[in-house]
């Protein structure tokens, strides 16, 4: 199985191939050139997509369409823009504040649940939705398996997470390749 980690930062889990940005840039369609159409099984990107603008991203999205295996999978996190915490949100915006070790100003916008999934939708992909808050800022679960794509920035991993509090969530999503043109038109 082919399954790479997207925007690493150090980032390891077995059976997984973790890459950087400067040896796998979603920008770059060069980069990809190493790989045969419709052979990665899965990718992973935890807040990665959030440096990129919309039309970079879709066109990322595109990209990776390109070369996932059908039935594959793109496990993709993001801040999620609907999420209700002040601090939280003053953080993650575009051209925002960030933390000292992870300056937002890299932030080029803010996703919705309804955001993302449209943008993979535009790219072809059926989108599941893992967790995300609606818009009135409740929060939504179902229940995945991290051994698929492991996200630290979610509910059950993140340390922010405590005593039935939530402290740091992203939007998380599974990106799938139709296994058929069929499905994909019906996305």
């Amino acid at each position: 199985m082919l399954r790479i980690i997207l925007g690493a930062s150090g980032q390891t889990c077995p059976g997984w191939t973790s890459c950087e940005q400067e040896e796998l840039d979603l920008c770059r369609p060069g980069d990809w050139e190493c790989f045969d159409p419709d052979s990665i099984d899965a990718l992973l990107a935890e807040h990665v997509w959030e440096h990129l603008d919309l039309l970079q991203g879709e066109r990322a999205a595109a990209r990776c369409l390109r070369y996932l295996k059908p039935g594959g999978y793109i496990r993709c996190a993001v801040p999620d823009g609907w999420f209700r915490s002040f601090w939280y949100q003053r953080m993650v915006q575009p051209g925002g504040p960030g933390p000292a070790d992870h300056p937002a100003a890299g932030h080029r916008v803010l996703h919705t649940h309804a955001s993302l999934e449209a943008m993979f939708r535009r790219a072809g992909y059926r989108v599941e939705l893992l967790e995300y808050c609606d818009p009135w800022g409740r929060f939504h679960f179902r229940h995945w398996d991290p051994k698929e794509g492991f996200v630290y920035r979610s509910l059950r991993y993140d340390h922010r997470n405590q005593d039935g509090e939530l402290g740091f969530v992203s939007l998380i999503v599974d990106a799938v390749k139709p296994r058929s043109s069929a499905q994909s038109s019906r996305t």
